[in-house]
């Protein structure tokens, strides 16, 4: 089953919900090993991309994620606007067609994106230790629908980012910590995951 743009919009906002609800979460974790600012950072865009979709027409699945990219790089700060812009951004192109082999595709070229723009890799404690896992996931069961695709990539996700808790961090301004970095859940590996895991709670709800 396909999506459309509403769909799409749609999941957007839940997205939106879920930083809200775990804002104060995501500021805790980073408090440890990071500025503290990356919940209220995510929070802060993603409220700038509610009210850019209440207030723009879009015409296209693509044209949403367009937009998501455009308002979370020029309002975000750190290091958050910029990756998760780019992400949203690599996603969208081509993404015309929303099945679970584009959105396989899509977030393969998300994570192509974070890595060309951070230059991190599996093991650096960052938001690739819970993106990669569920772009393999995800192309794993790429045959499949949407929401199964998701599903498997946010499965995937939540594993990578419990992954990190033991890791140095290697990367970013936790990495400034060295070994004191170790047994710290990182941040940005668990708000990839929460915003996976709603993608595929909003893909599973449609399709049932």
């Amino acid at each position: 089953m396909g999506c459309s743009t509403a769909d799409v919009a749609s999941a957007v906002r839940a997205m939106a919900a879920v930083v809200v609800a775990h804002r104060d979460e995501l500021v805790d974790l980073d408090r440890v090993i990071g500025d503290g600012d990356h919940g209220e950072n995510l929070k802060r865009g993603f409220d700038f991309v509610v009210s850019a979709l209440d207030t723009s027409e879009v015409d296209s699945p693509a044209a949403v994620l367009k937009l998501v990219a455009k308002t979370l790089i020029s309002k975000v700060g750190g290091a958050s606007g910029p990756l998760l812009g780019t992400a949203f951004l690599r996603a969208a192109s081509g993404l015309e067609e929303v099945d679970g082999a584009s959105v396989a595709a899509a977030l393969r070229a998300a994570l192509d994106g974070v890595v060309a723009r951070g230059k991190a890799e599996v093991g650096d404690k960052t938001m690739v230790d819970a993106l990669l896992p569920a772009v393999e996931a995800a192309e794993a069961v790429k045959d499949r629908s949407v929401a199964e695709v998701l599903q498997a990539a946010a499965s995937a996700a939540e594993t990578g980012a419990e992954s990190t808790i033991p890791l140095v961090a290697r990367k970013g301004r936790a990495s400034y910590l060295g070994e004191r970095s170790a047994g710290h859940l990182d941040p940005g590996a668990r708000s990839t995951s929460l915003l996976l895991r709603s993608l595929a709670d909003t893909a599973s709800a449609s399709a049932s």
